[in-house]
């Protein structure tokens, strides 16, 4: 069942679920943020509609910056304005950045603990048809490496809202990963949200748990959905929100596997460096469990619909279901 605790969407099960792309919870979270702090600032890469800063340019025009197409120059200078007391939200293409700018981030803004807000927009495979050159599947892993850099990937709309407005407050470098298409809603205005704290969105009624499923970003509807129709086969699931990547919430890792003794990661990633990396390196630690990584498997992407990428790719809902049963057979 959903957890009743977080007051999640009631129609999260229904086929009319409302369905809202992740980028527009940041948009509508940055404008809310500059309302309430004049020193918000957004700079973007000659994308602002794409990556939904067109609200934030609309409103505050004096307080928004047009780069143009050049990623280096974006993060240079708003690691300068941060430098003088702004708090800049920096927007592109998650494959242009962090992807074409990652030694100006790592030099300007990490290694200068500069707190800067890199939004990068249209991660993962299902930007679709724009093809394996622009479907970044290695963000996670370049900035969650880099020191001072903490890393974010909110599951809908809503928690990327929440998520901005919580990070125009922090002083802290953070790197804020969006998906491009409409993804279902899957929380609600009245859902707890802590920056840096993971919580249970799905746990069977009664009865011993048997897999803890972690899952960041947009594939949290797939998760679910697989928790439910496993439940209906008789195998109870936990599914853990892991929307902060870093910091990472380890007790809520650790005392899964310890109730679990089974681990699923679910990411629209790598799987080499990425979410469930972390989690894996946590648990080799404190508490070795066997794990099943649903990912991409080193391969590039290709064109294709968003749908027809995330199921090639292993990502859906029957491949998350699998790798549940899998590593229930495997010994602990």
């Amino acid at each position: 069942m959903l957890n009743p605790n977080l007051k999640l969407n009631p129609k999260i099960f229904n086929e009319d679920v409302e369905q809202v792309p992740i980028r527009k919870g940041f948009g509508q979270g940055l404008l809310i943020a500059g309302e309430i702090n004049k020193n918000v600032v957004a700079l973007c890469a000659d994308l602002t509609e794409s990556t939904m800063m067109n609200f934030f340019k609309e409103k505050f025009p004096e307080r928004f910056v047009e780069v143009g197409v050049a990623e280096q120059n974006l993060v240079t200078v708003a690691s300068g304005m941060a430098a003088m007391g702004k708090i800049p939200f920096c927007s592109s293409y998650a494959m242009f950045s962090p992807g074409r700018n990652w030694e100006q981030i790592r030099t300007t803004i990490a290694y200068n603990d500069r707190p800067v807000k890199i939004v990068g927009s249209h991660a993962g495979i299902s930007v679709g048809p724009d093809g394996g050159t622009h479907q970044a599947l290695e963000d996670i892993a370049l900035m969650r490496v880099l020191p001072n850099m903490d890393v974010f990937s909110p599951c809908d709309s809503i928690e990327a809202k929440k998520m901005t407005l919580v990070l125009a407050k922090t002083k802290r470098p953070a790197y804020l990963r969006l998906a491009r298409e409409k993804t279902p809603v899957i929380t609600t205005e009245e859902t707890p949200f802590t920056l840096g704290k993971a919580e249970i969105y799905w746990m069977p009624d009664v009865g011993l748990v048997q897999v803890g499923i972690i899952v960041t970003g947009g594939l949290m509807h797939r998760a679910l959905l697989a928790a439910k129709e496993l439940e209906m086969e008789g195998i109870k699931t936990k599914v853990l929100n892991l929307s902060s990547i870093k910091p990472i919430d380890k007790d809520a890792i650790i005392s899964l596997a310890k109730e679990t003794k089974r681990i699923v990661t679910v990411e629209e990633h790598q799987v080499a460096g990425g979410m469930g990396s972390a989690v894996a390196e946590i648990l080799a630690q404190n508490y070795p469990a066997p794990i099943e990584f649903i990912g991409v498997q080193d391969k590039f992407g290709q064109s294709g619909t968003p749908d027809e990428l995330v199921e090639h790719y292993g990502m859906g809902k029957d491949s998350i279901k699998k790798a549940v049963k899998k590593v229930l057979i495997r010994k602990i």
